[in-house]
């Protein structure tokens, strides 16, 4: 069939029909099947949202309960001088007990650096949220909590915790979420620190500088660092009015010296966390962000590098402190033997008696794999 055109008069004139909006529009580029499949599995997320709360609702309701029935049902009938001297031994019990002091707020600062939002995938932006919730929730519960700020918050970071995560971020207190960058947070918190009844007081691994020098003078002498694994410096002390920065980036390892090359470029201070100076590590230094806030927290409550490092450090990295001793937590005894070559003579003398056993029966069954393999080839014969 020919190619026609329809024609349209216009004052006389024939021309010729404009083509339609229609064929003007160009194809909407569609989802992949992977990026539809994540589409879908959020959203069911989040329908299910009220569903699952109300689930633990009546979950924890029936456990209440239950625990309600256990205690009525362990309680024999008693005589009142009985109950008396029972109520009376229960508050003595209650008298021994210290009571719950109220979280103290330290002059100290601690900055989460997000400026690394195009750097992550999905994935590792997840991750990273993740991290930020569980520093906010070490510090609103440590018994000397920092001041705890987000730079850089924006992004799909910040398109996260407003969407997948409802808000809930807005409601927390003690952190302050900021658009600006580091160096804009620094000075808020600086200006919080010194010029406002919330910077907090001199506690717990400060007390003793209260007590040897004024408080003013630590207020004049405050530092901002940036925290890196890359610095060549060292962190002895955390320093009251002062201002930590700790990079906010899960890379796994792409980005190398990307956190002190961003420190340098802005002519800021660095450091190290002193890992090196108390534990031998199997792996390299480098924490997770809420690790490094965790362990800066038990510092404030301890003023023991060491002791902070083996709360905080997840035994996966194998760690030992440098005098030895293994790090070994109570939940941990049934963790793998590391590898007999991380760790030098002295070490290797230290092993506990657990590991001498296992290696004692690898060894063994070796050595039963070795004489079948050569009984099948007939070249041994059995013992």
């Amino acid at each position: 069939m020919p190619y026609t055109t329809q024609s349209l008069v216009v004052d006389g004139e024939v021309g010729a029909v404009p083509p339609s909006n229609a064929a003007q529009e160009e194809p909407v580029p569609t989802l992949s099947k992977n990026k539809l499949k994540k589409l879908r599995r959020d959203q069911a997320w989040e329908e299910g949202r009220e569903r699952r709360r109300e689930i633990r609702k009546i979950k924890n309701k029936e456990r209440k309960e239950r625990k309600r029935a256990a205690a009525h049902k362990d309680v024999p009938s008693e005589s009142p001088q009985a109950k008396m001297k029972a109520e009376d031994a229960a508050e003595s019990q209650a008298a021994k007990k210290p009571k719950h002091s109220k979280n103290i707020q330290l002059p100290i600062s601690f900055v989460i650096d997000c400026g690394f939002d195009d750097l992550m995938s999905d994935g590792e932006r997840k991750s990273l949220a993740s991290q930020i919730t569980r520093s906010y929730s070490d510090n609103h519960r440590a018994p000397f909590r920092s001041c705890l700020f987000v730079s850089s918050f924006g992004g799909y970071l910040k398109e996260r915790y407003d969407t997948v995560l409802s808000g809930n971020h807005r409601s927390w207190k003690g952190i302050r979420f900021l658009e600006g960058d580091f160096e804009e947070a620094a000075r808020q918190a600086d200006k919080l620190m010194k010029g406002s009844d919330l910077g907090g007081k001199l506690a717990g691994a400060f007390r003793q500088r209260e007590s040897t020098q004024p408080a003013g003078t630590y207020a004049e002498s405050g530092e901002v660092v940036y925290l890196t694994s890359d610095s060549p410096d060292t962190l002895t002390e955390l320093k009251p009015y002062s201002t930590y920065i700790i990079g906010g980036i899960v890379d796994k390892n792409r980005h190398k010296g990307i956190c002190y090359k961003r420190a340098m470029d802005r002519g800021m201070k660095t450091a190290k966390l002193p890992i090196g100076d108390y534990m031998k590590m199997t792996s390299r230094f480098v924490l997770a962000t809420n690790h490094v806030v965790e362990i800066m927290l038990r510092w404030l409550e301890l003023g023991d590098w060491a002791k902070a490092f083996l709360q905080v450090i997840p035994k996966r990295k194998g760690g030992i402190l440098r005098n030895g001793d293994r790090i070994l937590k109570e939940s941990s005894t049934a963790s793998s033997t590391p590898a007999e070559d991380a760790y030098d003579e002295p070490f290797e003398r230290d092993r506990t008696e657990r590991e001498k056993t296992v290696e004692a029966g690898r060894s063994e069954i070796l050595h039963d794999k070795l004489a079948t393999e050569a009984m099948e080839a007939g070249k041994q014969q059995p013992p």
